[in-house]
């Protein structure tokens, strides 16, 4: 089945060969054999797609659902199958487009709505921190820090050290950032005309492009096994840490 509109993308931990695709149609399970089947049992428009660091089930979105309206800031704990509404978050029932959770301290979770929004006990309750950055593409938390925050904007890649409060560049590149995303070893990012890149200490690597005239709007890795999702629906694949890419059909 051909998967339309993904918002978000997280590796299986019992399989890293498989991906999950939160879609504007709920979320599915793609293999590279090219099938993709629909595991959660509605049909929501998940937005703000992010995986728990360490409990390989638990998935938090934000987003709509299949009737219109807003989710709210919701939770599975089954793998994606069955979703429930933590909170309806600040001035909500929320739609978090860019979402965010803290690697070393997962109750921290960010979320953008009207402003940025920060909740420290895993999303019951959200204080408003300001506003969030102009034209907001993506945002990511630090691996070794809950207060620095990383944003993907369409004039470039921003870094906050106080919780999103202040922001200033992250890279001499004034170019659009089209997604950044936190991992255990290190923060990646994607800017228009230069590439994906890396950091892990606020220095940043460029380790390739993934050609064509397209550009990376989700990633997610295990291992040197990386994973793209591009602006016109495309799933790559890299096996050599992001030199080169491949595609991946579901």
């Amino acid at each position: 089945s051909k998967v339309a509109h993904i918002h978000g993308v997280a590796v299986d931990p019992t399989d890293p060969t498989r991906l999950y695709l939160a879609t504007h149609q709920g979320l599915y399970l793609a293999s590279p054999d090219g099938t993709a089947w629909q595991i959660s049992r509605t049909r929501d428009d998940l937005m703000g797609f992010t995986a728990h660091p360490t409990q390989p089930k638990t998935f938090y979105a934000s987003g709509h659902p299949e009737r219109g309206g807003n989710l709210g800031f919701v939770v599975s704990e089954d793998g994606g199958v069955t979703w429930r509404q933590v909170s309806p978050g600040l001035h909500g029932p929320v739609d978090f487009h860019q979402m965010a959770i803290s690697p070393s301290d997962p109750a921290v979770i960010y979320g953008a709505h009207h402003g940025l929004q920060r909740s420290a006990d895993g999303g019951k309750t959200w204080t408003m921190v300001g506003p969030a950055p102009d034209r907001l593409i993506d945002l990511a938390v630090s691996p070794r820090d809950p207060n620095t925050l990383h944003a993907a904007t369409e004039t470039g890649l921003l870094v906050s050290d106080d919780g999103g409060k202040a922001w200033r560049p992250a890279t001499p590149f004034q170019r659009p950032a089209t997604m950044v995303e936190s991992t255990a070893n290190g923060v990646y990012a994607y800017i228009v005309g230069i590439g994906l890149l890396h950091s892990e200490g606020g220095t940043w690597a460029r380790l390739g492009d993934i050609g064509g005239d397209q550009f990376v709007l989700h990633f997610a890795k295990a291992g040197e096994r990386f994973y793209a999702v591009t602006h016109k629906g495309v799933l790559l694949a890299s096996d050599d840490g992001g030199k080169t890419w491949r595609s991946f059909v579901p």
